[in-house]
């Protein structure tokens, strides 16, 4: 008979004290095990902490597209490169706020808005802050991402009511200046902490497939896991398809089980975070997401499209849903 990895819960059902840090081999350990044995472990630690059968909807919408300063090897929006996509402004409020009644309409209880921005000027956070507390009037939760935060724009966000702040670290310390030369991993961890003195939550996850190993998505969870507090929501990207960017020569979509392997290794690592199936759904069978549910995601985004990319249809997504049981703010 094969031995269970032995973990410590962080859920207030349990009386163990909280994990506080987790080692890279410790992961490791858990990823490799006999599959049967860590979808159950990850299937308890979810049933602990959520319930198994709903999952978070959410709505993401540009409202500044293109000509971003950063070099991120596999973003469609980064002026490096030639990608087809033309630039626009910041959308106006009143535009952002009729998209965010109409996601509501369809379900959606969480409303993101992300502008290609290194950092925001401080113009264009007025305008961002107005649009927050603006789509919280809708009474939906509100989240944007915008790039490099100093602590008085979080703080700015934070009084604008603003509930989450979405900053990806991508992928692992060893991994990241393969993809990313012009912000290091740390300005990413500076702008999450000055986002969690200001009292907003935490959106950061990264993407796979984009050429890294399966120790590097690993690392990337053990990273988020051992920060201080880990994120209340964990957005797994796939990576999606870009035409003209460099990630296109390494890039390779990982197989479906080690997929699977990955939302339930992020389940047992962080109990109580939201695990997100975020960009690339459009490439993965139903019968993959029905296994990364069982595995412990509970979040997906609706909707046509995502900033730039596509993503599954409405109609498609509520009919998988159904199937499978689960319940959503979808209806």
């Amino acid at each position: 008979m094969v031995d269970v990895v032995e973990i410590e819960r962080t859920d207030s059902r349990s009386s163990a004290p909280p994990r506080k840090t987790w080692e890279r081999a410790e992961a490791e350990a858990l990823y490799n095990l006999p599959f049967a044995d860590l979808m159950f472990q990850a299937q308890g630690i979810h049933r602990a902490n959520f319930n198994p059968n709903h999952v978070e909807t959410a709505s993401l919408l540009s409202i500044k597209t293109g000509g971003c300063p950063e070099d991120c090897g596999y973003c469609s929006q980064s002026a490096h490169y030639d990608t087809g996509l033309k630039a626009t402004r910041l959308m106006p409020r009143d535009e952002v706020v009729a998209v965010a009644q109409r996601a509501k309409d369809a379900g959606a209880s969480r409303f993101c808005m992300a502008a290609a921005w290194r950092s925001p000027k401080d113009r264009d956070l007025d305008q961002v802050c107005d649009m927050v507390s603006a789509v919280k009037r809708l009474g939906m939760e509100t989240c944007v991402t915008l790039g490099m935060l100093t602590p008085k724009q979080a703080e700015r966000l934070s009084d604008a009511g603003l509930d989450f702040y979405n900053h990806n670290v991508d992928t692992s310390p060893e991994f990241y200046d393969k993809i990313i030369t012009t912000r290091t991993l740390q300005d990413r961890i500076d702008t999450l902490a000055h986002v969690r003195d200001a009292g907003i939550k935490v959106c950061c996850g990264g993407i796979i497939g984009m050429g890294e190993m399966v120790e590097d998505r690993l690392g990337m969870l053990v990273l988020l896991a051992n920060l201080p507090s880990p994120p209340e929501s964990v957005p797994i990207n796939l990576w999606n398809e870009v035409k003209g960017v460099p990630v296109n020569e390494t890039a390779e979509r990982p197989d479906p089980i080690a997929l699977a392997r990955l939302v339930a290794t992020a389940r047992i690592l962080m109990p109580n975070s939201v695990v997100r199936l975020s960009a690339g759904r459009q490439y993965m069978t139903d019968e993959l997401q029905a296994l990364c549910f069982l595995a412990g995601a509970n979040s997906i985004f609706i909707g046509d499209v995502l900033l730039t990319t596509k993503n599954p249809q409405r109609d498609r997504d509520a009919d998988l849903l159904d199937r499978l049981g689960i319940t959503s703010r979808l209806a």
